[in-house]
């Protein structure tokens, strides 16, 4: 760091992404990007908005918001957009967190919520995951704190029933429960209903997995309409033109593009579970996914080497280094043939 950087972050540690080769060389499998290519729809709308880059983009979303109201049957004031997901769990975090008003999140999730809490001055607490890897609710229930809960979390790729999240959501009346809902599309169950019943639940989402627009940079929360005024608050204050042209009108043509959404997250889904047969069959511990990735582990080689011997044939997937999770790797689901590629490189691998 320079003289210059403030002694507040000194401690900072910032989220590390995932690999982005420049070269292209290998099956990307380590991002839990969409395989497939956005809405042909998508592609046709932000062409159209090329023409008009010179002026700035609404700041208000209004088309886009009154798109994704409509496709969740809420209202438009019910929605706050976002450059990617990661902007509004930002916003949220700087609306209602203070030194008063902690964070709360399990210790093995999205690796960016301690660091919007330790960038913002947010006190914060990590929650323990259960052998298993699930989340024991018990010790959200009635904590008087900031809750952001992954559902379905990551790495792990478990979901949790609703009926938990809402529990958790109805004993803290009085403090934010975010939901962050990046895979939910995979196989879970949206909490967005809730949103009509308590008036502290924000749930957000992204297009970035499921509508295949990572590098659109698109995310979005449904809350009460007074908590979205909270967010525009911050939002207004940061960055009112936080979403190009482009992008919202890429949103609008794949938001109402239901048939190819619809065909790309079952071909996914069922690419998903053909792939845990296979790594099941070499004797691979899954954990149970309703995401767009598998969180896999092998008694005959390290995560660490599987990493690496995969990467040495051309084949990206995530390690992560923390001791509990240190043995597993996160594996996204490519496209039949990539996946298809992976299982047999991974057969050779044990093999030798």
């Amino acid at each position: 760091m320079s003289k210059f950087f403030s002694q507040k972050h000194s401690r900072l540690i910032p989220y590390t992404p995932g690999e982005q080769p420049k070269n292209m060389r290998y099956i990307k499998l380590n991002t839990n990007e969409s395989p497939y290519p956005p809405s042909k729809k998508a592609i046709e709308e932000a062409s159209r908005q090329a023409e008009l880059l010179r002026l700035y983009p609404d700041p208000e979303c209004s088309a886009l918001r009154e798109d994704i109201a409509a496709y969740y049957g809420v209202e438009k004031e019910n929605v706050v957009l976002s450059n990617g997901s990661d902007e509004i769990l930002n916003f949220a975090f700087i609306a209602y967190g203070d030194k008063e008003h902690p964070f709360v999140f399990p210790d093995i999730t999205y690796g960016f919520y301690s660091v919007f809490a330790e960038v913002n001055n947010i006190p914060y607490e990590e929650i323990p995951l259960e052998d298993d890897f699930t989340i024991n609710f018990d010790r959200y229930t009635g904590i008087n704190k900031n809750i952001v809960i992954a559902n379905p979390n990551a790495p792990t790729g478990i979901f949790a029933p609703l009926s938990e999240i809402e529990r958790v959501v109805s004993s803290n009346p009085e403090n934010i429960v975010i939901v962050d809902e990046a895979y939910i599309d995979f196989g879970g169950e949206t909490a967005i209903p809730l949103t009509k019943k308590y008036d502290n639940l924000i749930v957000v989402q992204t297009f970035s997995k499921s509508r295949s627009m990572a590098g659109a940079r698109l995310g979005f929360c449904v809350a009460s309409k007074e908590l979205c005024r909270d967010l525009n608050t911050i939002r207004y204050s940061i960055n009112p033109y936080n979403i190009n042209r482009m992008t919202l009108a890429a949103g609008s043509g794949a938001i109402k593009d239901k048939e190819y959404f619809e065909r790309n997250r079952q071909e996914i889904i069922k690419t998903r579970e053909k792939t845990a047969e296979a790594l099941l069959e070499m004797g691979f511990t899954l954990l149970p996914s309703k995401t767009n990735f598998l969180f896999a582990k092998s008694e005959c080689i390290s995560g660490e080497e599987l990493y690496k011997k995969l990467r040495e044939n051309g084949i990206l997937v995530r390690h992560f280094t923390g001791e509990r999770i240190c043995e597993y790797n996160r594996i996204t689901i490519g496209t039949p043939d990539e996946m298809e590629t992976f299982v047999n490189t991974v057969k050779n691998i044990l093999k030798d």
